[in-house]
């Protein structure tokens, strides 16, 4: 039997390398493509090519071969504090929508047989998550459109156009909705970490009785979903003949406030929480499942703590070795 290819585009971010490791469990050739290789450790993937998906020229040469599956990870990205200033949004909405358009027309004219593309939930409507206790995030409810960042238009385009190509050129294409994708090998500490790594990383150096900075009034809510859940769901997802955008996310919804809390006592620190002003995002935000499980079966199985439990001794191991 044949062995299958598949390309991971974003191949050294955080989601990337743990489904290039996935993928390589499974019994695939990987090849990936990044402008960077795997910020820790070594990269699963047989091939790793260091690129800029931005070129057409690079796009075609990280093709060449012939995949049965692509992963569209690649995006200019980061935490709140990178999309929500306003102060990268050009380079946000420019660097991914090229990378977008390039994967597109190229997987198309090459033969891919199918590619799976990773939107947002930044795509809601922010008019539907202004109530922090009851957000809504079905998929049909994505329009009228008004994201409340650049960076959640963009992945409305991408969508649209992954889907316009599925429609004209009968591209296979598989479109999921991520919702806070969390876990070991992630950004910690460099400006572009998400919600989870950052409280993990402030409890972490905090003291017994010392008080940690929580942008907002910490009573924004979201839910966040453990790395190897999301692979799960990537890989229902691409299994199935579903070709309509898909949540994948948790439904378990916390405050950030109380997010920091659960790994104060995984921690087991008394630690104070001191409210400040910063980025935010939507008052509220949490997956809801009802349709990925209709379509193709896929539910989380995990609670929030289980994945937080081994996100901070991962983070706790990262202080220790750089100090």
């Amino acid at each position: 039997m044949k062995q299958k290819r598949a390309l991971v585009c974003g191949g050294g971010g955080f989601i990337g390398c743990h489904l290039a490791k996935r993928l390589k469990s499974e019994g695939y050739w990987v090849r990936c493509v990044d402008l960077k290789h795997t910020e820790f450790g070594d990269s699963s993937a047989d091939e790793f090519i260091i690129g800029d998906l931005r070129d057409p020229i690079i796009c075609q040469k990280v093709l060449e071969g012939g995949f049965a599956e692509v992963y569209q990870l690649a995006a200019d990205m980061g935490g709140a504090g990178y999309i929500f200033t306003g102060e990268h949004d050009a380079d946000v909405m420019h660097n991914s929508a090229t990378i977008n358009l390039n994967m597109a027309y190229y997987s198309n004219l090459t033969g891919v047989e199918k590619i799976f593309y990773s939107s947002s939930a930044c795509i809601y409507p922010e008019y539907n998550q202004l109530d922090p206790d009851n957000p809504k995030c079905s998929e049909e409810s994505a329009y009228p459109a008004a994201p409340d960042s650049e960076y959640g238009w963009e992945k409305l385009f991408s969508e649209r156009m992954f889907l316009a190509f599925h429609r004209n050129h009968g591209l296979n294409v598989r479109i999921a909705r991520f919702h806070n994708i969390f876990g070991p090998e992630g950004s910690w500490n460099n400006s572009k970490e998400k919600a989870p790594a950052a409280v993990c990383r402030k409890v972490a150096m905090a003291n017994q009785g010392d008080a940690i900075e929580i942008w907002g009034d910490g009573k924004q809510t979201r839910s966040f979903l453990y790395i190897d859940e999301c692979l799960d769901g990537v890989r229902t997802l691409m299994n199935s003949d579903y070709i309509h955008p898909v949540n994948i996310g948790s439904e378990e919804m916390v405050s950030i406030n109380q997010l920091a809390q659960m790994v104060m006592e995984i921690a087991g620190k008394d630690l104070k929480i001191n409210n400040i002003p910063g980025p935010l995002g939507v008052r509220g935000r949490n997956s809801d499942n009802n349709l990925i499980f209709e379509s193709i079966g896929w539910k989380p199985t995990q609670v929030l703590r289980s994945g937080l439990e081994i996100t901070y001794k991962w983070i706790e191991s990262q202080i220790q070795m750089n100090s």
